[in-house]
């Protein structure tokens, strides 16, 4: 948990300093950049979390996985390194990619369906999401057939279960209860 609110507090610091010389979008890019590799290189997140490994040592093997990142981002490894924070830079690059979003208007709406989502039904979820919430929104589908069928909608702190696995739940619990 002190982790979770440090990455807040960094990625806020650091949009911050982006956002005043006008380079949020550049550094945005390289915060998804370094959230996607971390994410799907193990050796590099056993690498960030390895407490024998030196600080220094973590923070070259960022910068030579990054090379091409702005001076912001690199400024950050800094930071983290000064702070022996390296750890939770993935933590700081998906929470500033979502303070990032939140800045400029845009809301993520994850959509859960039991099979993958037509283009057209697509468009229409988008269409309705946008109507209620006034934000450019970006979708993310997920398929899980533990549902069933209808789908889960979630967008920010809200959530809308209209699947089926959750209506035999309720019912169940009907039938519990009498």
């Amino acid at each position: 948990m002190a982790g979770s609110r440090a990455a807040i507090r960094y990625a806020k610091a650091v949009l911050a300093l982006a956002s005043e010389q006008k380079k949020a979008d550049v550094v945005n890019e390289d915060m998804k950049l370094i959230a996607n590799t971390i994410d799907q290189s193990e050796e590099l997140s056993e690498l960030l979390h390895n407490a024998v490994t030196k600080s220094e040592t973590k923070k070259t093997a960022l910068v030579s996985v990054f090379p091409k990142c702005h001076a912001i981002t690199t400024g950050l490894f800094d930071v983290l390194v000064t702070n022996k924070r390296i750890d939770i830079v993935y933590d700081v690059a998906r929470r500033y990619s979502a303070l990032y979003d939140e800045f400029m208007g845009k809301e993520v709406a994850k959509v859960t369906t039991a099979f993958p989502m037509t283009s057209a039904l697509e468009a229409k979820v988008l269409a309705k999401i946008k109507e209620l919430t006034n934000k450019e929104v970006t979708l993310e589908k997920v398929v899980d057939e533990a549902i069933l069928g209808g789908f889960v909608l979630r967008v920010g702190d809200k959530q809308y279960d209209a699947s089926v696995a959750n209506k035999l739940n309720k019912l169940k619990r009907e039938f519990t209860l009498n």
